[in-house]
């Protein structure tokens, strides 16, 4: 078969023209036929909403769909599918996952949620409990997972559990693509500071996965989840925003409008913290362009540090700044939110919810030493577990 050339920028306009120009009756339609262009990820490739294009040439597409107000997918609502599932499905999937799950996850038919983490194994996600038994052309999946984001409003999810309890704990991990409506899985809302029930916890008894469902090989899983977090941290940390967007756009807002507010130390320290903003953002679009010629590496984990950081020092500022009216938080009530709306909400709710940016994705203190090890080669920390079969592990 005859290879198509590479799309050029003009050609992606024409596309997208073209798309524009077909009357669609329902915005869901529109996704479905922009996804069936290849326009949804233009890098994938073809017939997986693709066109085999360079990554960077998603621009072109976006500018063209803004311009004419197009409708989007809501990004927000459906961020762990698009930069954690899809990314792995691609990478890992067989060609009947591919095609099963990429529409629908694109188009925000289906919601994903990420079954990693466990109330003994976050920062150590290597020591997850959850049991994953084979039992003919199923898995038969036993345990618990926590802080699970969407999973209240979930379809499928992506999942970690142990196969193999008899070698060390990074080999015995297989990943799999859970059905969130199946029999024995349940979903209890984990109430936060904000109010919100944003995070949950999942308990699994007796859950089937059929084989059909695992991703990359048996044994496998650590290596494959490694992949969706390094994606993972670029979703959270790397959103391609304007100059002065982003936790530093309200901040910068008021203090124009409001000063009365202004103090001289006030003012160097928004200076500072407007710089840090531009730093970030920078360095954001620094890893795409890394990502736009391979797989993410671990200078996702330095971006999202610094947004984790960022957001709690800005959103920490905004208070002192707005002083009793920074005191104020509107909705302190208990509802189960389909998405994070931190820029439509007041400064107390930023306040509140950005002190999770600093573990969800990974704490900050992993982060620090994957960067260490990773980007700046200095000498591991001690680890006396790496070749202690799972079973034997202190618990």
């Amino acid at each position: 078969m005859a290879e198509h050339p590479t799309p050029t920028p003009e050609d992606l306009r024409s596309r997208t023209r073209t798309l524009l120009e077909e009357p669609r009756p329902t915005p869901l339609d529109f996704l479905r036929a922009r996804f069936d262009a290849g326009l949804a990820w233009v890098h994938f490739p073809e017939g997986l909403g693709g066109l085999g294009a360079p990554r960077a040439l998603q621009a072109v597409v976006d500018a063209e769909l803004a311009a004419a107000g197009a409708p989007d997918n809501d990004p927000r609502r459906i961020g762990i599918g698009l930069g954690m599932a899809a990314p792995t499905i691609l990478r890992y999937g067989t060609a009947e996952q591919k095609e099963r799950f990429l529409r629908p996850l694109w188009t925000g038919e289906e919601v994903w949620c990420q079954l990693f983490s466990e109330p003994g194994a976050g920062s150590d996600l290597a020591g997850l409990r959850t049991r994953a038994v084979r039992d003919g052309d199923d898995w038969v999946v036993d345990g618990q997972k926590v802080w699970t984001s969407s999973a209240h409003n979930a379809r499928w999810a992506i999942l970690i559990a142990r196969t193999d309890p008899d070698v060390p704990k990074h080999q015995g991990i297989t990943y799999f693509v859970c059905d969130m409506t199946d029999p024995g899985v349940e979903v209890r809302p984990l109430r936060q500071i904000t109010g919100e029930a944003e995070f949950n916890e999942v308990f699994l008894t007796g859950v089937r996965i059929p084989d059909a469902h695992r991703l990359g090989a048996v044994g496998d899983g650590w290596r494959v989840a490694q992949a969706t977090l390094m994606n993972e941290r670029v979703a959270i940390g790397g959103l391609a925003l304007p100059r002065e967007g982003g936790m530093i756009a309200p901040v910068a807002k008021t203090w124009r409008e409001r000063p009365e507010l202004r103090t001289a130390e006030l003012h160097d320290r928004l200076l500072g913290l407007w710089v840090e903003a531009e730093v970030t953002r920078l360095g954001a679009e620094r890893v795409r362009q890394q990502m736009a010629a391979g797989a993410p590496g671990p200078e996702g984990s330095g971006l999202k540090l610094a947004f984790a950081r960022l957001n709690q020092r800005v959103s920490g500022f905004e208070v002192e700044l707005l002083g009793e009216d920074g005191l104020r938080y509107g909705d302190w009530t208990m509802v189960r939110p389909e998405k994070v709306d931190f820029y439509g909400r007041d400064a107390g709710y930023r306040y509140l919810r950005a002190k999770g940016n600093s573990i969800e994705g990974g704490t900050s203190e992993i982060l620090r030493n994957i960067i260490a090890e990773r980007v700046l080669g200095l000498p591991s920390e001690p680890r006396t577990d790496k070749d202690v079969a799972w079973k034997d592990l202190p618990r």
